[in-house]
């Protein structure tokens, strides 16, 4: 979460998570984030309350620039509030690859896939377990980059289980899905990591990552926290 504790602590965070992660996802701050949980959406708070906005967060971004590829998550009314061109040319500046904007559906995607694709950021779709196969289809044929598939009904920050409902909803993802699907939503250890990295292309986590360093006594110590679980997801998932 961008300017979570605070601007700095956030900007040195991602560089951190940069030496193990092969995409940095970085969350705007926002007022009703309805995809998240209680960990990211205290986290964003804490941001919003010290006065960070999109452009802070879009400059933690281009500090990036060089190292894995940069996406950003955020919600609608932020980026037609600045206007989907401009929020998305700004976007494009800072180096950043992609946009989730999880309040967007894809049959209504239209005017700011055609504003993101005109900056050459790619727009990323989310499907979940309740899409059902003409949907998945339909992302399929819009999908850029890769597809955040969710793997639990709700929101962020639950309990992940791999059983095979889930591992069902990623092979269904598959056939219909051309571009990579990556797992999120309820990711907390290398264990379940690993599990994911052995039926999708990728793995997503963050409520974790923001609950240790909220537990860190203090920022070295979040560091360094931030450090070894990046790390330990990383080797989980090559080995």
């Amino acid at each position: 979460m961008g300017g979570y504790p605070d601007l700095a602590s956030s900007a040195r965070h991602a560089a951190i998570l940069a030496q193990h992660a092969d995409i940095i996802e970085l969350g705007i701050p926002f007022s009703d984030p309805l995809a998240d949980g209680p960990t990211i959406q205290a986290a964003g708070q804490v941001a919003l309350d010290a006065g960070v906005r999109p452009w802070d967060v879009l400059a933690i971004a281009e500090g990036l620039k060089g190292g894995p590829p940069v996406v950003v998550m955020t919600y609608f009314n932020t980026v037609i509030a600045h206007g989907a061109s401009d929020f998305l040319g700004r976007v494009a500046d800072a180096g950043v690859a992609g946009i989730i904007i999880p309040d967007l559906p894809v049959d209504e995607a239209g005017d700011i896939r055609t504003a993101a694709r005109a900056a050459g950021v790619a727009l990323i779709a989310l499907a979940a377990p309740t899409t059902d196969d003409a949907r998945m289809r339909e992302i399929g044929a819009q999908a850029e980059g890769f597809v955040y598939l969710v793997a639990v009904t709700g929101v962020t920050g639950g309990e992940m289980t791999m059983d095979d409902r889930l591992r069902s909803l990623v092979d269904r993802a598959r056939r219909h899905i051309p571009v990579p699907v990556v797992v999120g939503f309820g990711v907390r250890t290398p264990e379940q990591a690993r599990e994911i990295g052995d039926i999708a292309d990728g793995v997503v986590i963050a409520s974790e990552i923001i609950r240790r360093i909220g537990d860190a006594p203090d920022p070295a110590a979040a560091d360094a926290v931030v450090d070894q679980f990046g790390a330990g997801i990383a080797a989980a998932l090559r080995a």
